[in-house]
């Protein structure tokens, strides 16, 4: 039967390698089994840009391609920490960088693809990072700095949202759901499927007059990986232990 995977939030690092390790294993297991594969943003903790050329991202980039290369198509999508992600990293990898908001058709099912960050409406000061973020001017002024310089500010970031996140409460964080409603009716699906808020499971949505749909949220890696399996028969949503 054929199928499809998707994934998120996985946050590749080299302080954490059982993370690239079980990647690793995922795509040689599944190349040339699974039709296509979706990874819905924050592949990485950080990507500072794809002229960085590290043996950890090296790696990760040989097992994307050897996926692709078996004939697995490859789908990426911008995160909120991975926003430097761009052709040439999915390019190296055999894959296809998708817009945020992308729908795609899923052996059967239409669904709208996001990564989730701007569905947080309420978190209004980091929907004002987001903006300057996915910035092409601002991109480019920060692409345009030495590596090294790129890696300290990406440190700097990191610390600064784990701090604000911190102080904030919970329901800020989590998406909206006037905004919910509002892309997937716009898009005209009954199915969203998104990552971000790191809380796997699957709501019901009211989309009014009577229709209704379901969110699908992906869970980030940790001691537990998270995918989303596609087929013939519908969506699951699925977990298995990371050793």
């Amino acid at each position: 039967m054929s199928y499809s995977l998707l994934i998120s939030d996985l946050h590749l690092d080299p302080e954490r390698p059982a993370h690239l390790a079980e990647l690793e294993r995922l795509l040689a297991d599944q190349a040339g089994r699974a039709e296509r594969l979706y990874v819905l943003g924050d592949l990485f903790e950080a990507w500072i840009g794809d002229d960085d050329d590290s043996a950890f991202n090296r790696q990760a980039i040989a097992a994307f391609r050897a996926f692709a290369d078996a004939g697995s198509e490859l789908f990426f999508m911008h995160g909120n920490r991975d926003f430097l992600l761009g052709d040439r990293f999915a390019a190296d990898c055999g894959g296809t960088l998708l817009d945020e908001g992308t729908v795609v058709d899923l052996h059967g099912t239409r669904a709208l693809l996001m990564h989730g960050d701007s569905l947080c409406t309420e978190d209004q000061a980091y929907q004002q990072f987001r903006a300057m973020a996915r910035n092409p001017q601002w991109q480019q002024m920060m692409l345009a700095k030495p590596l090294e310089e790129r890696r300290a500010l990406a440190q700097g970031m990191r610390m600064q949202s784990q701090s604000n996140n911190a102080n904030k409460a919970e329901n800020i964080m989590d998406v909206t759901p006037s905004e919910v409603t509002r892309v997937m009716n716009e898009a005209g699906v009954r199915e969203l499927i998104h990552g971000h808020t790191h809380r796997p499971a699957v709501h019901d949505v009211d989309l009014g007059d009577g229709a209704s749909g379901r969110r699908w949220v992906l869970g980030d890696w940790g001691a537990q990986g998270w995918w989303i399996v596609a087929d013939a028969d519908g969506l699951r949503l699925e977990s298995w232990d990371i050793s």
